[in-house]
């Protein structure tokens, strides 16, 4: 017997509506987003081990989040109301995070007070690229072998010359990992979530950190960030092509794994995936005033003392980000409502029994970070 699921609250989706699953994967992502983002800061010459830790977490942590993302966004069709909840859901709060990310560098850097949405500030790059990749789910599920033909655009966009303007280094690079989302299916999950997927997947990480520890410092974090091309990585364009498939096969080896590590039963942190969005676009901030009051400077004068620290420090941050009290502040920024003279109300389609249909449901437009 399992204990009931709490009532949901007006922001928060029915229990009956999600997995925890996969709100158990997204909690674990968003941490380990936040973490990646913050032992960056700390990441010096004497620390070794870490820098192979933040390698073997960037190989795959991005590429799941970009997978799951794709995996909601499959029944995506572009119809009004799925437009509207893009826009509020994603383009809005990209705009308005914008702002505050511009205004939190110039506060810590002296960078210029320089509004420029074409140009995402920080972790913004998502939100943008999640608009685009969202908007385009309608080409990748008509045309034929999409995976394919995204992987194709992915390399060659890094053989190319690319500006900046709306992350598309990054929108395009990872994009193959988007419509893979599209094209998985609950069974192909399932095939993970067997015993030996779980049985195998733990040696596969036990070898790709070590594999990490033995090239630490290598690769660089722009191999691994997927924002430049290979004039940038200062390689021949073969060379390039060779080792991003490597990458990616790689990163498809760690993600499976992940996902198959993935609990599937209802836990303390099931909830707090429900609302990944929060710790998302709020960490960074933390980030930037911890980086101001010099805090990053002490903990990397502790040693390993000052890793495990930090470690311990963003989880919980993570953690607090996502309660009530929390959201409850941040609402107005993280899930804006848009003006009702800009757009029409409009209704989602219901199925049979008065629920929304999985293309309508909003909770996974909402709690991924979108």
């Amino acid at each position: 017997m399992t204990s009931p699921a709490p009532r949901p609250g007006p922001h928060t989706p029915p229990a009956t509506d999600r997995r925890p699953y996969f709100d158990n994967a997204k909690f674990l992502l968003i941490a380990l987003v936040a973490l990646g983002h913050s032992w960056e800061q700390i990441l010096s010459g004497n620390t070794h081990a870490l820098r192979a830790v933040h390698n073997l977490v960037y190989g795959f942590h991005m590429p799941a989040f970009i997978l799951l993302s794709g995996y909601f966004s499959r029944r995506f069709t572009g119809r009004p109301d799925q437009i509207r909840r893009l826009l509020s859901g994603v383009l809005l709060p990209y705009l308005i995070f914008e702002v505050i990310y511009t205004a939190v560098n110039h506060w810590v850097h002296g960078t210029d007070f320089s509004i420029t949405p074409t140009s995402p500030t920080y972790l913004c790059w998502f939100l943008i690229a999640l608009f685009v990749w969202r908007i385009t789910t309608p080409i990748w599920n008509a045309v034929r072998h999409p995976v394919v033909l995204a992987t194709v655009v992915s390399l060659a966009a890094g053989t190319t010359v690319i500006g900046r303007d709306l992350a598309l280094p990054r929108v395009l690079m990872f994009l193959p990992w988007f419509v893979l989302g599209l094209r998985l299916r609950p069974e192909h999950f399932a095939r993970l979530r067997t015993r030996t997927a779980r049985r195998c997947a733990v040696p596969v990480f036990a070898g790709a950190l070590a594999l990490a520890y033995w090239l630490s410092p290598e690769p660089s974090d722009d191999w691994l960030s997927m924002d430049v091309g290979y004039g940038a990585l200062h390689v021949s364009p073969a060379r390039y092509l060779l080792l991003r498939l490597a990458l990616f096969a790689v990163s498809a080896l760690l993600v499976a794994s992940f996902l198959a590590l993935v609990p599937g039963r209802r836990m303390w942190l099931t909830a707090l995936g429900a609302v990944t969005l929060y710790p998302y676009l709020l960490h960074g901030i933390l980030i930037r005033i911890a980086e101001q009051a010099g805090v990053f400077q002490v903990l990397r004068e502790w040693s390993l003392a000052g890793q495990v620290v930090l470690t311990v420090a963003v989880v919980a941050a993570v953690v607090l980000l996502s309660t009530p009290p929390v959201r409850a502040l941040a609402r107005p920024l993280v899930e804006p409502r848009l003006p009702r003279w800009l757009v029409p109300d409009g209704k989602p389609d219901m199925v049979a029994g008065g629920a929304p249909t999985p293309a309508a449901a909003p909770e996974h437009e909402k709690s991924l970070v979108h």
